[in-house]
């Protein structure tokens, strides 16, 4: 491995697996450990994950990158995913800052994976663009004018939630129709009886077609011509997928200045999460937090996660 100057200790708490790893400051993984999930005791097994993964580390880590479901309230630092009930307002950041003596951040996995993107994925050097995942849950993160969006209460990005079937399905949110209803993991599982992963051709189909109707949707909104997409459901899918997301979008979105929208998918693929996570230890170490840390008096965030 190259010589750099720094590393970053990465975690992420999906809804079926812990991840954790370091990252160097070329956004390379150069250590990474996974467990499932555990059904109890999960601070405990992730603090041994965590600990395990430092120990393997060519250098120490110099800050902490936390992806996570929500909801979570940023000013507290605490989390409460609902994949995980024995987790109610439990104060990760902190808890990782006590086990690993590095300071740490915390905030979406989806908002993370789109700034992942653009330090060195499939959006370096794009200033306006979405980033969609599509996985156990669907999150996403938007990125305009170079700055990673926070809303009212710091829940933009939520794409998962847009309407792509009018009266159609209920969504876990309480509403009916959402994209998360048809394309989440959790909705195909439910929906076939089987593994997502082992989806028929029309639902995969299908599932790319509705996240083009969701794109085309937002992207008048914000003016941008990129979506990103990753996820352990849109990489495993491939082509077909991202052949009907961009064929939806072909006859949806015909304003001018949305000529050549399209539908790409992550470069960074599965090392996503932790480049991420990453990321945002990054920007804590270089003292410029991302615009998605929470500043004084910043209501907590609404549930998402898509791993």
């Amino acid at each position: 491995m190259s010589v750099v100057s720094r590393c970053y200790l990465a975690v992420v708490i999906g809804g079926t697996r812990l991840l954790a790893g370091v990252v160097d400051d070329t956004g390379q993984v150069v250590v990474r450990d996974r467990i499932g999930t555990p059904q109890r005791d999960v601070w405990s097994a992730l603090r041994r994950l965590v600990l395990r993964v430092i120990a393997a580390a060519p250098e120490p880590p110099v800050a902490c990158g936390i992806g996570c479901g929500g909801p979570m309230n940023p000013v507290d630092r605490t989390v409460s995913p609902l994949h995980i009930p024995s987790w109610v307002d439990f104060p990760l950041a902190d808890q990782l800052e006590g086990a690993t003596q590095l300071a740490a951040v915390l905030d979406n996995d989806a908002k993370a994976m789109a700034l992942g993107e653009r330090w060195c994925g499939a959006a370096v050097g794009i200033d306006d663009f979405v980033g969609v995942v599509i996985g156990a849950g669907v999150g996403g993160g938007i990125v305009s004018g170079g700055r990673l969006l926070r809303g009212r209460m710091g829940n933009a990005g939520h794409i998962g939630h847009v309407i792509v079937e009018p009266g159609g399905r209920p969504c876990p949110c309480g509403g009916t129709g959402c994209l998360e209803a048809y394309c989440s993991g959790s909705a195909i599982e439910q929906e076939t009886g089987r593994s997502p992963l082992r989806a028929s051709a029309a639902i995969v189909e299908r599932t790319g077609l509705l996240v083009g109707r969701a794109v085309a949707s937002v992207a008048p909104l914000l003016d941008t011509r990129l979506a990103v997409v990753g996820g352990t459901i849109a990489l495993s899918y491939g082509e077909p997928f991202f052949a009907a997301a961009n064929a939806e979008l072909a006859g949806r979105a015909k304003l001018s200045f949305l000529a050549g929208l399209q539908v790409v998918p992550s470069l960074l693929g599965t090392a996503a999460p932790l480049v991420g996570a990453a990321s945002l230890a990054r920007s804590l170490a270089d003292g410029t937090p991302t615009p998605a840390a929470a500043g004084p008096g910043t209501p907590p965030s609404a549930p998402g996660g898509a791993l």
